[in-house]
């Protein structure tokens, strides 16, 4: 069963209303595609202004020493990387849940590499196991892209 998860028709919404109180999977993958939607570019915004935390005490030594820019400058780069996530999760989440996975894979190794910290690795594993499921859940109500090719070749 391939579906659009959000529907094209002047009754969308109550479709996707009906769809999500009568199929408990599709709930969940609504939800899903909405929470790593929403924040991924939250987080994102907040990697430039520091109003939530002050991401770069989350920031491993060994990066900032390997890195030539600074910790503050990583940081900016994180937050662009997970605002585009968090809008590739908008628009493809049958492709994007997989790159939100392995960039969850990416912290918690960062996470993992300096003590204080442990908690927040478990946290974003059960993070990461969430944005896996939703790449499962997109393989059935995320349609695949397709290549169209320029020519039409028929089997006579």
């Amino acid at each position: 069963m391939t579906a659009s998860a959000l529907p094209h028709s002047a009754h969308g919404s109550s479709e996707l209303l009906q769809r999500a109180r009568s199929d408990p999977a599709y709930t969940a993958f609504l939800t899903l595609r909405i929470g790593f939607t929403v924040l991924p570019i939250l987080m994102g915004v907040d990697k430039f202004t520091n109003k939530l935390v002050n991401w770069e005490s989350y920031l491993a030594p060994w990066i900032v020493d390997a890195s030539p820019i600074g910790a503050h400058q990583i940081m900016l780069i994180v937050g662009v990387i997970e605002i585009v996530a968090g809008v590739a999760v908008a628009i493809k989440p049958r492709y994007a849940a997989y790159v939100v996975a392995a960039w969850l894979g990416g912290i918690i190794v960062n996470l993992l590499t300096y003590p204080g910290f442990y908690d927040v690795a478990l946290r974003d594993f059960g993070l990461m196991l969430a944005a896996l499921t939703l790449g499962g859940l997109a393989s059935v109500y995320d349609p695949a892209w397709h290549r169209h090719s320029g020519t039409d070749s028929t089997v006579a």
